[in-house]
This record gives C-alpha cells, structure tokens and sequence, in this order.
C-alpha cells in the first residue's frame, strides 16, 4: 500500500515528469537518437558480403582438390587397419 501511495504522490510525479523531461533534453539522448537514424538510413554492404562469399567458396574447392586423395588415402588406411584389430 505503502508503494502505491508514494506512485499516486504528486511530489513523486512533479519529479518524474522532470526527470523524463531532462533525460529527453540530455546530450546522450541526442546522441542515440543520431546514431539510430544513421543506423536506419545504411542499406549494408552486399557486394562487399558476396565477394566474401565466394572467395570463401573458391578457397575450399582449391584446398579440397589438392587434400581429397590425400585424405581418401588416410581414411582408407585407418578404415583397414580397425579392420586388423578384430
């Protein structure tokens, strides 16, 4: 009862309208406010993120060309000799 009372205060609602009015009118909010409609108006890098994309692609065909008898030589050896232990 105690909390409803000192919310329905009017000392209590003077001052929280003059914090809310204070923090709208701080720098920092300003600042947010800035830095989100900058935020808003970017429409991002998509070349930049494709090109990523693909040389990512084009690197692992490369290395998997040069690795995959290598590593199909390996994975046969240790297939065979898991064979031997029986």
């Amino acid at each position: 009862m105690e909390i409803k009372k000192l919310l329905s205060s009017e000392v209590f609602q003077v001052k929280f309208i003059e914090t809310r009015d204070l923090l709208n009118k701080s720098k920092v909010t300003e600042k947010y406010r800035e830095f989100m409609a900058k935020d808003v108006d970017e429409s991002g890098d998509v070349p930049g993120w494709v090109l990523v994309v693909l040389m990512t692609t084009g690197l692992v065909t490369a290395i998997w060309t040069i690795a995959a008898p290598r590593l199909s030589t390996i994975l046969k050896n240790s297939l065979d000799a898991m064979n031997g232990i029986r």
